[in-house]
């Protein structure tokens, strides 16, 4: 028998549906904002501009983006990555299972996604305020990284072990994403993920 919610709590169903909306909510502002960008260039465009473009009020803009550089590091295939990443089989050592989500979830995400995400990445080595915001979100993504391998792991996610295992993981994407950019992503992302992890795993030899 299921229980029923408590007295003013959303049902499963309903909040379901809110957080589909939400995500609906979230890719519209994103879409609507990189084609803009795409159109008149990342500083002609204002936070107003993509606000009316997705139909919401900039206060509502803001509630999913704090900045507008959020535009450029954020999507919805970080959590994705964590959530893959821990329904891996136990028994793979913490790189090999995060080598297998990235390319699930790289393999997953759709032509459109792949060229959206290029694109992102392209325009956040160019603008300035975004280049300085990607260092605090390395750092969110370390802890969040840190989190799942703790977890995996049955460790303190404060352990310096796994503090120094997500920064060098992080430490061996970000080539791999310049590279991506700078190719216009000739290469796909999901073998320069894999090539260098495979380099990371075996010691970075040089």
């Amino acid at each position: 028998m299921i229980s029923p919610s408590p007295a003013g709590a959303p049902g499963p169903a309903v909040a379901g549906l809110r957080e589909r909306k939400k995500a609906r909510t979230r890719r519209a502002i994103q879409d609507h904002a990189l084609r803009l960008f795409a159109e008149h260039g990342y500083e002609a465009t204002t936070v107003e501009r993509i606000a009316e473009a997705a139909e919401v009020s900039p206060s509502t803009f803001f509630r999913y983006f704090p900045t507008k550089e959020d535009l450029l590091l954020r999507d919805e295939y970080d959590p994705l990555l964590a959530e893959v990443f821990r329904a891996q089989p136990p028994h793979l050592p913490p790189l090999d299972a995060l080598r297998a989500a990235f390319r699930a979830v790289t393999e997953e995400a759709g032509d459109a996604d792949l060229e959206s995400a290029l694109f992102r990445v392209r325009l956040a080595m160019t603008v300035p305020a975004a280049r300085a915001r990607t260092l605090e979100n390395l750092l969110s993504m370390m802890d969040q990284l840190g989190d799942a391998v703790a977890e995996r792991a049955g460790a303190d996610p404060r352990a310096p072990a796994v503090r120094v295992f997500a920064g060098a993981v992080l430490g061996a994407l970000l080539p791999a994403m310049l590279t991506w950019a700078e190719s216009g992503g000739a290469t796909t992302l999901a073998d320069l993920v894999d090539e260098a992890l495979t380099l990371l795993s075996a010691g970075l030899p040089v």
